[in-house]
């Protein structure tokens, strides 16, 4: 087992094999407690998975070969763009892909990323305590400025759209 973790990209893989099984199980879990509030889990929605994780390897490399050209803005380019520029790509020429993740609930995604979300700021508790109060007024504009790019963004797509 010792020689398959040392692969980078064997290790990168596992981890998000482990990621999308943490997604299937929050499902799961939905479908349990809430059996009408979300679609059964089918092949699809193991395809859609599976979808979401090549894109996040096939990012993960592309990432690393920007991370070795000597082009500053390209080599400091974020791995998220990257897996999202690879997804929005494949997703665009292959509609398959859109089907197959559209089958995947949302709120089963997003749990999982709230829960590494929280336990990084856990990590720092000790660091925000010393921005005390500032981070608040921070906090406020930052989502005061988000809602409002949001509601002007959606205005712009509905008068576009009638």
């Amino acid at each position: 087992m010792e020689l398959i973790i040392k692969n980078k990209y064997m290790k990168m893989s596992l981890i998000l094999l482990l990621s999308i099984m943490l997604i299937l199980f929050t499902h799961s879990m939905k479908l349990l407690f809430h059996p009408g509030s979300v679609g059964s889990i089918s092949l699809m929605t193991v395809a859609g998975l599976g979808s979401l994780w090549l894109f996040s390897l096939i990012g993960l490399f592309i990432g690393d070969l920007a991370n070795k050209l000597p082009i500053g803005f390209v080599a400091n380019f974020p791995v998220l763009g990257w897996v999202s520029i690879t997804s929005l790509t494949l997703c665009l020429l292959f509609d398959g892909f859109v089907q197959a993740i559209q089958a995947v609930d949302f709120l089963s995604i997003t749990t999982p990323i709230l829960t590494y979300a929280g336990i990084s700021v856990a990590d720092r508790l000790v660091e925000l305590r010393k921005l005390s109060w500032k981070i608040a007024i921070v906090a406020i504009f930052v989502f005061t400025g988000t809602y409002l790019a949001s509601a002007v963004l959606a205005e712009v797509g509905l008068r576009i759209a009638s």
